[in-house]
């Protein structure tokens, strides 16, 4: 997150929000992203992976979301404010469901449950930085 956050003050442009909630949110996503992609493939290693079809989907879906939602907010030169609304969302939503889904297997995949948590997380700081973006 610091060289986030020095990235953030280092640019000419403001950023969108405070620095530091701006580099807290980037870094929850990041860490989001990276426990989907963790969860996908652990599912992928399970014994009964038919089961999990979903699950891996919606990891996959999530990380995916969620990478594009982190680059878009690090741009700072003439933001539109729609956009930034709309993929926070989206990443909020994405998060939502990935968590709902994880937290199905939670008690039978220590991964899932870890997952579930980093999309909680996610989740949360993406609504709170949406009211700051409006």
């Amino acid at each position: 997150m610091k060289s986030t956050l020095e990235m953030i003050r280092s640019h000419p442009h403001e950023p969108i929000c405070d620095s530091e909630k701006l580099a807290a949110v980037i870094a929850a996503i990041k860490i989001c992203a990276q426990a989907c992609t963790s969860c996908a493939d652990a599912c992928l290693g399970e014994k009964k992976v038919e089961s999990l079809v979903g699950c891996i989907r919606h990891n996959l879906d999530c990380a995916d979301i969620c990478n594009a939602t982190a680059a878009v907010i690090s741009r700072m030169t003439k933001p539109s404010r729609e956009v930034l609304q709309s993929i926070v969302q989206s990443c909020a939503t994405a998060c939502n469901l990935c968590a709902t889904e994880c937290e199905k297997h939670a008690e039978m995949h220590e991964h899932c449950r870890i997952c579930g948590a980093a999309c909680r997380s996610c989740e949360k700081e993406c609504l709170n930085i949406m009211e700051l973006i409006r």
